[in-house]
């Protein structure tokens, strides 16, 4: 069996207060590289964090991320506020009003990759913008690497220039489906998968919420597709962060392979293992869930899965 490799993530570190028609939490541990980070070390290790938080930050937030093997040297304190985010979810939890987003920490942050770990072979662009993500990129060694990325609607619409510089150079781009079809201008999933493979991924994966996910890969294996339904669940508590969690699970999937070059059916099993990975976390507000999620219970929902899914 190959020996497993590192990954290493960067994106946003935040503090989450959250409100659902049942409940309201503050002061979560939130940010895109937190939740991937976090997903990817029930599968791989290390799992190296790069971001940057504030003066204000709950220090037990990091001290759980670092008994989870997340090494936490990429982490920049700065004395300025962290980024907060402030949002409510509607009743059915699909849709959500954000409240207030302080940029604070994150306005003028500038990437840092601290050398020991900008070799590592397998490099997750977790939601930031394009331009810090080009800069977390500058900072790697060049090869032999697999690269992920995510985005979101605002650098979409704000930075689309540097964000396609971001794309030529990615592996695996990961979207959800309003994005996905504002980046290719197309109402059409399928289409919109073919136009973003051809702006540099060699594969993209389109989320499609409770409704799972789609990959696209080159043409032969599966026909170049892969449809991935949702775990379903009875019940959803808090959904922030279930697409960052598919991300790192997804990334820490392949690096437990011990290859950086992943062919579409090691994608395609990735996928499987991210989508049950973000089930979890709609489980329990911020990280709760995944925090202390016993290998049985993954492994029991992922036959689950398989069963529910197979014909």
């Amino acid at each position: 069996m190959s020996e497993a490799l590192p990954v290493l993530i960067g994106g946003s570190i935040a503090i989450d207060n959250v409100k659902t028609p049942e409940a309201e939490r503050r002061d979560l541990l939130g940010g895109s590289a937190s939740y991937a980070a976090l997903a990817a070390s029930y599968f791989t290790s290390p799992a190296h964090l790069v971001g940057i938080v504030g003066a204000d930050f709950p220090p037990e937030h990091l001290e759980m991320l670092a008994r989870h093997g997340v090494t936490l040297e990429g982490v920049e304190r700065s004395g300025r506020p962290s980024f907060t985010w402030t949002g409510e979810y509607h009743a059915g939890m699909n849709e959500r009003t954000t409240r207030n987003v302080a940029v604070n920490v994150l306005e003028d942050w500038r990437v840092v990759v601290p050398a020991g770990v900008a070799g590592a072979p397998f490099v997750v662009l977790a939601n930031m913008s394009p331009g810090n993500q080009l800069e977390m990129l500058a900072q790697c060694a060049a090869a032999p690497r697999f690269v992920l990325a995510d985005t979101m609607d605002l650098w979409i619409n704000i930075a689309r220039d540097p964000l396609r510089r971001v794309l030529e150079q990615v592996d695996l781009l990961v979207v959800n489906d309003s994005e996905a079809r504002e980046l290719a201008s197309t109402t059409n999933i399928v289409e919109a998968g073919d136009r973003l493979r051809g702006m540099g991924p060699r594969h993209v994966v389109v989320k499609l919420g409770e409704f799972g996910a789609v990959l696209f890969g080159p043409p032969g294996h599966n026909h170049g597709l892969f449809r991935c339904g949702a775990f379903p669940l009875r019940r959803v508590v808090d959904p922030t962060g279930a697409g960052d969690t598919f991300l790192g699970a997804l990334a820490g999937y392949l690096a437990s392979l011990g290859s950086a070059a992943p062919g579409f059916s090691a994608i395609r099993d990735a996928v499987i293992r991210g989508t049950v990975m973000a089930s979890f976390t709609c489980e329990a507000f911020s990280t709760g869930r995944i925090e202390n999620l016993p290998e049985a219970d993954l492994l029991r929902r992922l036959e689950i899965f398989r069963e529910m899914s197979c014909w």
